[in-house]
């Protein structure tokens, strides 16, 4: 009588893994929040919530933490003891404290090589220089008063044409602006911790790079596509904005403290900068008091740069790819901190 080898033991089920998906309501709250849970397989309880506080219970039983511009404090990282991953849906992470993860030895990540940011970023970009450049507001606010401002305007509208851009930043998102500079024609100039390569410069129309001061002095256009850290908050303080041109423009889609907001508001109203298009701001949503909102010759809008349907989609995507990865044992992309 033969007998049959006794099966195999069956594999160890994947342990359930806590994921707490913090989505702030301004971009998108708990509808984008549920949309990002179902990309997740079934091994995974995913908690959407709109702050890191609302649910203390789920932050303490959290070993991932992905965040949608929900700030992730110390004491939230303190109060989470199983916490692996902090994964920021965003190409910014100064809303975590990179420290005190640092600390705890949490990595923090953002979806920086993604590139789910990049095409809509340059493209708000573009539509504020143009705006400012063909001085569309206060035309479209004289017609709407029955004035033909063609007269007075016509003076200051230009060309991006033949016009120096320098970019702060050349990064993912800042390359794919250098990219829509070379088919308006303009020169290109840039700033960062080292050069570019040769073959990237010589794609990017022959673009230089400069050290920031003659960046400034240089530029016609300046737009900021750096990271917000301790080095680069007030990177545009009032000495560095005399710099600028009388005639030249600044361009901020990254992080409104990049720039002294106050230091802006007195270059414009003194005269000694032409313009300014700016889509973020410190704080965000600005309160009422920020004089840059009656500055003259500006373009506000409300950080609208990263949350077009398609960008949504890829920050989505990007951001839980990079946690299944780590599930899966595989190293973790974009690491901050």
């Amino acid at each position: 009588m033969t007998t049959s080898p006794d099966p195999s033991p069956a594999a160890a089920p994947h342990p359930v893994r806590n994921v707490l998906a913090v989505v702030s309501p301004h971009v998108g709250g708990r509808a984008a929040g549920a949309a990002l849970a179902g990309l997740f397989p079934g091994q995974a309880r995913v908690t959407v919530v709109e702050t890191t506080d609302e649910d203390p219970e789920a932050l303490r039983a959290a070993h991932l933490l992905i965040t949608g511009l929900g700030p992730v404090t110390a004491a939230h990282l303190a109060a989470a003891p199983d916490l692996e991953v902090v994964q920021c849906a965003s190409h910014g992470f100064d809303y975590v404290d990179v420290d005190a993860a640092r600390e705890r030895g949490i990595p923090v990540c953002n979806i920086g090589s993604s590139g789910a940011e990049k095409q809509n970023v340059a493209e708000q970009t573009f539509a504020l220089m143009l705006a400012l450049a063909k001085q569309l507001v206060p035309a479209h606010q004289a017609l709407v008063e029955a004035d033909w401002a063609l007269p007075r305007l016509q003076q200051s509208i230009t060309e991006l044409s033949g016009k120096t851009l320098g970019i702060v930043g050349l990064g993912h998102i800042g390359e794919e602006v250098a990219r829509r500079a070379v088919a308006f024609d303009m020169n290109i100039v840039y700033t960062g911790p080292k050069p570019a390569a040769p073959e990237t410069e010589a794609r990017l129309g022959g673009a230089r790079h400069l050290d920031l001061d003659a960046l400034l002095r240089t530029s016609d256009y300046v737009t900021l596509h750096a990271p917000l850290t301790d080095r680069t908050r007030n990177l545009l303080d009032a000495e560095r904005l005399a710099l600028l041109k009388p005639t030249a423009f600044v361009i901020n889609t990254a992080r409104g403290a990049l720039i002294d907001q106050d230091a802006l508001a007195d270059a414009l109203a003194a005269g000694t900068l032409a313009g300014a298009g700016l889509d973020v701001f410190d704080p965000e949503p600005p309160t009422a008091a920020l004089r840059l909102l009656k500055a003259p010759n500006v373009v506000l809008s409300p950080h609208v740069a990263g949350v077009t349907r398609e960008t949504l989609v890829r920050i989505a995507l990007a951001a839980v790819q990079n946690v299944l990865g780590h599930l899966e044992g595989k190293p973790l992309r974009d690491v901050v901190a």
